[in-house]
């Protein structure tokens, strides 16, 4: 006998502990897969450090992961959506709350953390495509490390802006982002988000199978620890010796 729903509903509550669904898995695997990434590379930096070998492998993975967000910001569950927070209107009005001090809680994103998560993939490709241009011998160099410490800065306000507004609503976001869950006593009459179908996970797993293999195509050792240029030399290397052996054949 099927159970009605209003029953379903609050057996999954109690399971759930009186929570609701809001960032969907994949969302929070990125978010976290991206900070361990970002982390790598900024430790991996200086190029006497123990683990700078693994500056580009960290730098793809992070693009690879960048390509999946803005992948997901269209099929994704329903608060990892551009068109779920990307709502200026609202900016104003959170901006007045913040300034009493008492700003409202959000279910997903709020304006100013929304407007945080475009300004970080955006300034996170920047330092992705700039480190690209330096492996493959630009002179970008200069400009590579000043986003990149201006990425940091940014990671650094957005997590004093987390820990704030953690404070100011009584809510632990990060935590959130861990489990995807919030509590419906915050935010009653609360429905769990809509979570992505099985078409948006397979696409978003054929962006990312191609994705990699696009790397791999550019930068055959782009996921494994080397030194900046190693592959690129070895096969210029590779591909003069194939010359040569082209000319003796020709003699």
């Amino acid at each position: 006998m099927k159970m009605p729903k209003e029953t379903v509903m609050l057996m999954a509550r109690s399971v759930h502990g009186d929570t609701f669904t809001v960032w969907d898995a994949p969302l929070r695997l990125f978010h976290w897969l991206l900070v361990a990434a970002i982390a790598v590379a900024f430790l991996s930096s200086e190029g006497d450090n123990p683990i700078a070998a693994w500056h580009i492998a960290a730098g793809w993975i992070a693009a690879v992961l960048l390509v999946f967000r803005l992948v997901w910001g269209f099929i994704g569950g329903e608060h990892a959506r551009f068109a779920n927070f990307l709502r200026p209107s609202g900016l104003f009005s959170h901006i007045r709350e913040l300034m009493t001090g008492h700003p409202e809680r959000t279910i997903g994103h709020n304006p100013l953390g929304a407007l945080a998560v475009v300004v970080l993939l955006i300034v996170t490709g920047a330092v992705l495509w700039t480190g690209i241009r330096v492996d493959a011998g630009q002179p970008d160099e200069d400009l590579h490390e000043t986003l990149a410490y201006g990425l940091l800065a940014l990671i650094a306000i957005h997590v004093a802006a987390v820990v704030l507004m953690s404070v100011l609503t009584r809510e632990n976001l990060a935590r959130a982002m861990v489990t995807g869950r919030k509590s419906l006593a915050q935010h009653p009459g609360a429905r769990d988000a809509r979570g992505p179908g099985a078409m948006a996970l397979l696409l978003a797993a054929a962006v990312i199978v191609a994705t990699t293999f696009g790397v791999l195509r550019y930068d055959p050792a782009a996921f494994v620890p080397h030194a900046p240029g190693d592959a690129k030399e070895g096969h210029e290397i590779e591909g003069k010796a194939v010359d040569r052996g082209g000319d003796v054949d020709r003699d």
